[in-house]
């Protein structure tokens, strides 16, 4: 015996209608986060910088966030959050969405203040996943260009006649710059004070008021400066010169102390590989490009693109290298 198909009443169309656009709008739902992640970016990104507006980090990103943004079509915002340590920008991205929208600058000094701080209310490792490096640097060893201080045997033999009264101007506690001077006082066995300064230009004003005596900072952050010789390098703390008339502190045999800075780009544990991804391939494009290559060589600094994984495992490394060299130094713990 034959079935018969069901007969289509309208209460029955009505349901099966009902049933089949449930279904669609539930299909359609579950697919609009892949659709919505697909189309990263939609809205400006916000990148934070943990140092004040004028530095090495804050004029490197803004020259690589304006070509981010024309590439993504949206507006990369930079957001200046000095603070000890970089405590308060890295909170801010570590409790924002992981989306992708906010993104922090991470440097070696982010590494170093893991063994230098107490406690950090964040891991860098665990609460943030690495996008790329951006650059490499060194950190300059400045002075008055009237100060009888020319080398770094000269900066030592007048740190050992002063003591404590000897003062070292660097950018926030924390800072690559900040952790360079701490280091370099540790190295050199000398008690000088380091002043720390809100920004960059504040540590310029300071070696032209000879406030103090000596400051460590990057070529990029007081190039107008040293070019217009009111300030002159004595040493760079890299492992070779990155400029060709600056002796390494090494080179001179005064002491062995070699610090090489790095900038990089994070983001909150949890954003989408692909998003990673993403940011990943658009900043290492840009990293190649003559005209960004040229700018940012022109600042002292070297432009250096990497894959995430190469990335992370230099802050391990480093936070690895950083704590040891504290340890062995003694230096007190904050």
């Amino acid at each position: 015996m034959r079935t018969r198909p069901p007969r289509w009443t309208a209460p029955l169309f009505s349901r099966f209608t009902a049933t089949f656009a449930a279904m669609v709008l539930l299909g359609g739902a579950l697919t609009i986060p892949a659709a919505a992640q697909s189309d990263f970016p939609a809205k400006p990104i916000r990148l934070i910088v943990p140092f004040a507006p004028g530095g090495l980090a804050d004029i490197t990103m803004r020259i690589v966030g304006e070509r981010l943004g024309e590439r993504l079509g949206q507006r990369i915002i930079i957001d200046n959050r000095p603070s000890g340590g970089g405590v308060a920008a890295a909170q801010a991205v570590a409790q924002a969405p992981a989306d992708g929208y906010t993104l922090i600058v991470f440097t070696n000094g982010t590494a170093i203040s893991v063994g230098l701080f107490k406690a950090l209310p964040f891991d860098p490792i665990k609460d943030f996943v690495p996008i790329s490096s951006v650059a490499y640097f060194d950190i300059l060893l400045l002075v008055n260009n009237s100060s009888p201080i020319k080398t770094v045997q000269d900066l030592l033999k007048e740190a050992k006649a002063h003591g404590s009264a000897m003062n070292i101007g660097t950018i926030n506690p924390g800072s690559t710059q900040n952790l360079s001077g701490e280091l370099f006082k540790s190295a050199a066995g000398i008690a000088a004070t380091i002043v720390p300064f809100r920004t960059s230009g504040e540590v310029q004003i300071a070696l032209v008021r000879n406030d103090i005596t000596v400051g460590f900072e990057s070529y990029a952050a007081l190039k107008g400066a040293i070019d217009d010789k009111q300030i002159c390098a004595i040493a760079s703390s890299g492992a070779t010169r990155s400029l060709p008339n600056v002796p390494t502190v090494q080179e001179t045999g005064a002491l062995d102390y070699e610090v090489t800075g790095w900038n990089a780009i994070f983001a909150p544990a949890g954003t989408p590989k692909d998003v990673v991804a993403k940011l990943n391939s658009e900043i290492v494009a840009i990293m190649a490009m003559p005209d960004i290559r040229k700018r940012i060589l022109d600042l002292g600094t070297e432009p250096k693109a990497s894959t995430p994984a190469e990335i992370e495992a230099r802050l391990k490394a480093d936070i690895v290298k950083w704590s040891g060299v504290i340890e062995r130094a003694g230096i007190e713990k904050r």
